[in-house]
């Protein structure tokens, strides 16, 4: 037969197209079988379930407003990603932005001025002023600095003989001892979300001591730990466990001194930065960590894995980019009154909230300019 004829061209397309598919087929499993194995067995985490916050006495279930649509805008396009603010005794607003940078805004006047340049970093955090005018600041990678008139130091790079890797939040106590707390010590900053992923006790509350110049570590095994404050008495400091949706008291002084207990849990988000307020009281920014719906991811280990192999889907299923959220707690760890924008319309993922004559500066990781908020007007 002649190997041209239509019977014989059929047979060899009908063979070909067998083998085509097979190919297809196996490629396809192949794929799969890449994609399963990089998911589940070469994971950067070990994941745990991360429970979510439920209503209780503490943190009952907040009516939505739209305060934080009310703010003035300072500086904007002129910062970058401020996380944190602060206020020193003259008055004077600083804040650490994403390119390097420690600006300042004087009282009485509009533009901020690109004060000092910390080189080779994007990873400023926290940022406090000492009872001495000196300003401190965390960076992630590089640890504690001190940054003044004559340039940055270094106070605290490693703890017991291992580095420092995300330095988050400080405060200064009344005998001079900074207290810092580091959000992780498995993952570094633009890693945060395998921590959140993760969901274990990676963070920890650590004190430089600058008349030993030592650094040693206060609570060890907390859940991202992040903003730091002391108290108006300077008897405790309250340290934010994000992960958990909670505040630990830490009490420094008297008779409960050593000792560390829940200030304030199943907040109605993940808190950041916190800040104690003129009256006692203590302000704190929450992060949406869950879009509505999504909820499922944090209690499914299969999800988690996913998510961390493909961090660009983490985006769609949490919602700080899409809320803002900052709550005033009283010292009794009681919420006083809530500020929302709950649709992040003018301000989301808002990471800092400091009172200030009557006036609430706001810092966020998704915002080119420090939000000013009058407290007064609608009081």
């Amino acid at each position: 037969m002649d190997s041209s004829s239509p019977a014989a061209s059929e047979s060899a397309r009908a063979s070909f197209s067998r083998h085509w598919k097979t190919a297809c087929s196996s490629f396809v499993l192949g794929c799969l079988l890449a994609i399963t194995l990089q998911v589940f067995f070469f994971s950067p985490i070990s994941p745990d379930p991360l429970e979510l916050p439920r209503p209780s006495s503490s943190a009952p279930f907040l009516p939505t407003n739209s305060l934080l649509q009310k703010v003035t805008k300072l500086g904007e396009g002129f910062l970058k990603n401020p996380e944190d603010v602060c206020v020193d005794k003259e008055g004077i607003l600083y804040t650490a932005t994403r390119d390097g940078w420690i600006k300042r805004l004087h009282r009485n006047e509009s533009k901020w001025e690109d004060w000092r340049f910390i080189e080779d970093t994007d990873t400023l955090l926290g940022i406090t002023v000492t009872a001495a005018g000196t300003l401190i600041v965390c960076d992630t990678e590089k640890g504690l600095l001190e940054v003044g008139e004559d340039g940055v130091t270094v106070l605290a790079s490693h703890v017991n003989g291992t580095k420092i890797r995300f330095a988050d939040d400080v405060i200064e106590a009344s005998d001079g001892n900074l207290y810092f707390s580091v959000a992780s010590t498995k993952f570094g900053l633009h890693d945060w979300y395998l921590d959140m992923l993760e969901a274990k006790p990676h963070g920890q509350l650590l004190k430089y001591d600058p008349s030993l110049n030592m650094t040693s570590i206060v609570i060890d095994g907390l859940c991202f730990a992040n903003g730091v404050a002391l108290s108006t008495d300077k008897d405790f400091l309250v340290v934010c466990e994000t992960w958990k949706f909670r505040c630990l008291k830490h009490w420094l002084n008297g008779e409960h001194k050593g000792k560390t207990e829940i200030f304030i849990d199943n907040l109605p988000g993940g808190p950041d930065n916190i800040n104690v307020a003129p009256d006692g009281s203590f302000w704190i920014a929450l992060l949406e960590l869950t879009s509505s719906g999504f909820e499922f991811v944090h209690t499914s280990k299969a999800s988690k894995h996913v998510l961390a192999t493909f961090p660009k889907l983490l985006k769609r299923i949490t919602g700080m980019h899409k809320k803002a959220m900052v709550v005033n707690v009283a010292t009794n760890g009681k919420i006083i009154r809530n500020f929302d924008d709950p649709k992040g319309e003018v301000m989301s993922f808002v990471t800092s909230a400091v009172e200030f004559e009557d006036h609430l500066y706001l810092g966020s990781l998704n915002s080119n300019f420090i939000g000013k908020l009058p407290l007064n007007a609608i009081a």
